[in-house]
């Protein structure tokens, strides 16, 4: 059972006012933000197939008929703004008064010396100032996954926009000796049923001390080093997965989504029937 904590404000940065907030100009949330969790997913089932996915999704809150009373078409010219948690003041130029130039401010305004006039002027009259009431967003807010893989294991997969951490996954593991559990970056709790003990693993991030690569919790800096290692010592044990596991990944996900589409059971197709 694994979940993506969004981010209340980030969804509304990233799949409300920005890119991916529309499928025909982008792609649908599950592909945009989850396909890495479905990615997951599938490597922690060791190589079984999925057999079936079941989805169900909306999109909520982020409607015409949800805007405030009063609401304005922008944030900057809004009286409802100071109550507005989504608020394009409070995400963007309340950051950068705090010394913030990058990531999302950076988005919103490209000038390699953002000031607040700059700002000002792409909230006034770019995509980032819209009313989140007001955009033309269609992709959903929520949505679950729920899969059946060969020899009857399960797994469910929630995306969530509104949270209050940002980008970060809540999973747990059901096994027949014990549980797992893990939050963000770590550590990992294992409990084993038999001694009734909990044993705490912690995550070793010590070398993102000597890289800027910080991106997706380290990540970014770890995909890059083991392929970079990979290919100075010419091994290739060093990359976990190749272009087999991304097609069934990608190909679970576009399932999902025609199943939440469609309101039904999908079954799913076997990657070798799939012409490239």
């Amino acid at each position: 059972m694994t979940s993506s904590q969004v981010g209340f404000w980030h969804f509304a940065h990233a799949y409300v006012r920005g890119s991916w907030r529309n499928e025909e100009e982008s792609t649908f949330s599950l592909l945009a933000k989850s396909c890495h969790d479905i990615d997951l997913i599938n490597y922690w089932m060791d190589g079984k197939r999925c057999l079936k996915v079941s989805s169900f999704g909306t999109l909520q809150h982020f409607t015409k008929e949800n805007k405030p009373t009063g609401a304005a078409d922008r944030c900057l010219d809004c009286s409802v703004e100071p109550t507005c948690p989504f608020s394009a003041k409070k995400i963007y130029l309340q950051r950068l008064k705090q010394g913030n130039t990058g990531w999302p401010v950076s988005v919103v305004c490209r000038d390699t010396t953002t000031d607040i006039e700059s700002l000002t002027e792409a909230l006034c009259y770019g995509p980032y100032g819209r009313c989140v009431y007001n955009c033309d967003n269609d992709v959903v807010t929520n949505q679950v996954v729920n899969m059946e893989f060969e020899g009857g294991a399960t797994a469910a997969f929630s995306m969530i926009a509104f949270t209050e951490r940002l980008c970060e996954r809540k999973t747990t593991i059901y096994g027949t000796k014990g549980e797992l559990n893990c939050e963000g970056s770590g550590p990992v709790y294992v409990f084993d049923f038999l001694s009734g003990q909990k044993v705490i693993h912690p995550s070793d991030t010590s070398n993102l001390k000597q890289t800027r690569l910080l991106g997706h919790g380290g990540a970014d800096y770890y995909l890059m080093d083991s392929f970079i290692s990979a290919v100075a010592e010419n091994n290739k044990s060093l990359i976990c997965t190749g272009p087999d596991e991304s097609l069934a990944s990608h190909l679970l996900v576009f399932d999902a989504e025609k199943s939440r589409k469609e309101n039904r059971v999908v079954f799913c197709r076997r990657e070798d029937t799939v012409k490239m």
